[in-house]
C-alpha cells in the first residue's frame, strides 16, 4: 500500500515537473505605447538590447483610394512567407519566421486586435527557450472559434532576430519591423481616429488569415 502511495506522489510530482519543464504558454501584456525606460529584453535566455529607435516609429501614412475588396492574409509554413491580397491583387510579400519552440497553428483565423507595442513573455528556462520581449511593435493578433486570440498567436515586428526566411519564433509570425507597420497600417480592423491600437467588432470586423504548408525542420 505504501508503495501505491509512494509511486502515485511520485508520478503526480513528476507530471507538474515536466508541465512547468516544456510550458511554452505565450504571456502578453498590453503596452499603452513604447516604452522607452525598457532597453533590456531576453530571447531564448540572452539578453538582448532593445533598439531606441522603436521609440521614434510611425504609423506608415494610409494608402489613398483603398480598394473596397475583401482582404486576406496567407501565411505559407513550407516557404516561410506572408501574401497580402486585396481581391486577387497581390499587395504584399514578405518572408517571415514561424514557430521553431513553439507551433504555430493552421487553419483559418481573423484578427482579432491590433496593439501598437506590446510585452511578451514565456518558453522555458531549463530548456534554454525563456523568453521576455517589451516593445514588440506592430501587435496583431488572431484567433478563431477553437484557438482565441487570447491564447497570444499574433503577427508582429521583430527586433530580437533578423533570421527572416527560417524558423525561429515560438508561435507567432514574426516580420521585419518595416513590413509589420505597413501589413499592421492595411490589414483591419480599421483604427479609430487619431488612435494606433484597436479592436475588432462586427462593424470593423479583422481581416481573415489562412495558414497553411508545414514547418520546415531548420
Amino acid at each position: 500500500m505504501k508503495k501505491v502511495i509512494f509511486v502515485s506522489i511520485f508520478v503526480i510530482i513528476l507530471s507538474i515537473f515536466i508541465a512547468r519543464l516544456t510550458d511554452q504558454t505565450i504571456h502578453y501584456e498590453i503596452q499603452e505605447s513604447n516604452d522607452p525606460i525598457l532597453t533590456k529584453a531576453i530571447f531564448n535566455n540572452r539578453e538582448v538590447t532593445i533598439p531606441s529607435s522603436l521609440a521614434q516609429l510611425q504609423l506608415p501614412p494610409k494608402v489613398l483610394g483603398e480598394s473596397t475588396e475583401d482582404k486576406i492574409i496567407y501565411v505559407d509554413l513550407s516557404s516561410q512567407r506572408l501574401y497580402a491580397y486585396e481581391g486577387n491583387s497581390l499587395i504584399y510579400s514578405f518572408l517571415v519566421s514561424t514557430g521553431k519552440w513553439g507551433r504555430t497553428p493552421t487553419g483559418e483565423f481573423q484578427i482579432a486586435n491590433k496593439f501598437r507595442a506590446i510585452k511578451m513573455s514565456g518558453g522555458s528556462r531549463t530548456l534554454g527557450t525563456y523568453y521576455y520581449l517589451p516593445n514588440v511593435p506592430y501587435t496583431m493578433f488572431f484567433g478563431n472559434a477553437q484557438i482565441p486570440a487570447s491564447r497570444g498567436f499574433s503577427l508582429h515586428g521583430t527586433y530580437w532576430h533578423n533570421n527572416f526566411g527560417r524558423p525561429m519564433s515560438h508561435g507567432c509570425v514574426n516580420m521585419k519591423i518595416s513590413e509589420a507597420g505597413l501589413l499592421y497600417n492595411w490589414a483591419d480592423p480599421q483604427l479609430p481616429e487619431g488612435k494606433n491600437s484597436g479592436v475588432a467588432s462586427k462593424d470593423n470586423p479583422g481581416t481573415k488569415v489562412i495558414i497553411y504548408g508545414v514547418t520546415p525542420k531548420s
